[in-house]
């Protein structure tokens, strides 16, 4: 089993490894009760994490919400708000998000607003989930203003990542949240790319891969949790991609926008003089070996002013998380228009 220990004011660990679901009754041991918030696909996993969790003398119950982004309403926030106060669940109680990284940003909100506070334990069942959106403490539901604008940082307890439920997750689910691997590869860790170059599916190196990636975020939200820093940088590639989300409606799986998202943040790079035309390729060449899009479709004045009411906008400003050499992270704060342009010209279909 690998762990990774995420550093900060409250540490936690992430727990990489097969059967690594079983220790939850371990992390709640001694826990009065627990809701376990799931989807309907996900019952049976959910039945047994129920089961460890009475097993280890937690009233626990599992709480269902929908699948997909359609869980990341206020309406099913307020619902899980009214399913807590019906198990009677105090600031001394927990919630145990099981599921993909809609779930888990879910059930960190509403763990974080129920008595403005409960522990929460991510159990995350998708690749996107285990090396983004279960770690790091960013919880958050979304409006029709856009992605994850209404939210809190709220850390995990524990992020318990069992392997065992990768063998079933569809091709496309795997590749979207290999969008995420990469993308600590491109801006920390010069490991991954180099693991992804030799096998672009990432199904022999898996674990190595999540570790890897894990260990990238936690070195970034452990010096800054709030994103006010060096967390940013984990946004390479995500204020194209969330705009492409958020205009499809997120018909579009969230690593498939973020993979749009660093080939034009590369090209963005290049056009600024950070990034050499090699460098910039290479971007193109591994994304497109991985199987993730590399050009998306769309109008471009739309998605301009979709971009301008992203989480790291700054007023009238748009800023770009770009590279500044392989590996060095900066921000690029209002590139010239013509740069922009250029660099959408490069992902636009």
């Amino acid at each position: 089993m690998r762990r990774v220990t995420v550093p900060g004011e409250k540490p936690y660990d992430v727990v990489i490894g097969a059967g690594a679901q079983s220790e939850l009754g371990l992390v709640l041991a001694g826990t009065a009760k627990a809701a376990v918030v799931h989807t309907p696909p996900l019952a049976a996993l959910a039945g047994a994490a129920v089961e460890t969790l009475q097993t280890a003398g937690v009233a626990a119950e599992a709480v269902v919400v929908p699948d997909g982004e359609a869980a990341k309403t206020a309406e099913v926030a307020a619902g899980l708000w009214e399913q807590f106060g019906r198990l009677g669940m105090t600031r001394s109680d927990a919630v145990v998000g099981l599921g993909g990284g809609a779930v888990t940003d879910l059930a960190g909100f509403a763990a974080a607003t129920w008595t403005r506070g409960v522990r929460v334990v991510q159990v995350p069942t998708s690749l996107l989930g285990m090396v983004d959106a279960a770690v790091g403490g960013k919880t958050g539901i979304n409006t029709r203003a856009g992605k994850n604008l209404v939210g809190a940082f709220h850390p995990p307890t524990a992020v318990l990542a069992d392997t065992d439920v990768l063998a079933g997750l569809p091709d496309a689910e795997f590749r979207s949240g290999l969008a995420e691997v990469v993308k600590c590869g491109f801006i920390a860790d010069g490991a991954i790319l180099d693991l992804l170059d030799r096998d672009p599916a990432g199904r022999r190196d898996t674990a190595e891969l999540i570790e890897r990636a894990v260990r990238v975020k936690a070195e970034a939200v452990g010096e800054d949790l709030y994103d006010t820093g060096r967390r940013e940088f984990l946004n390479y590639g995500h204020t194209l991609g969330h705009a492409i989300e958020r205009v499809e409606d997120f018909g579009w799986r969230h690593g498939e926008a973020v993979a749009v998202g660093l080939v034009f943040a590369a090209e963005l790079a290049g056009q600024a003089g950070l990034l050499s035309r090699a460098e910039v390729d290479r971007h193109r060449a591994l994304v497109d070996a991985m199987g993730l899009p590399t050009r998306y479709a769309g109008d471009w004045a739309t998605i301009q002013s979709v971009m301008r009411v992203d989480k790291k906008a700054r007023g009238a400003s748009l800023r770009f998380v770009v590279l500044d050499g392989m590996g060095s992270p900066a921000i690029l704060t209002d590139p010239d228009q013509a740069w922009l342009d250029a660099a959408w010209d490069a992902v636009a279909a």
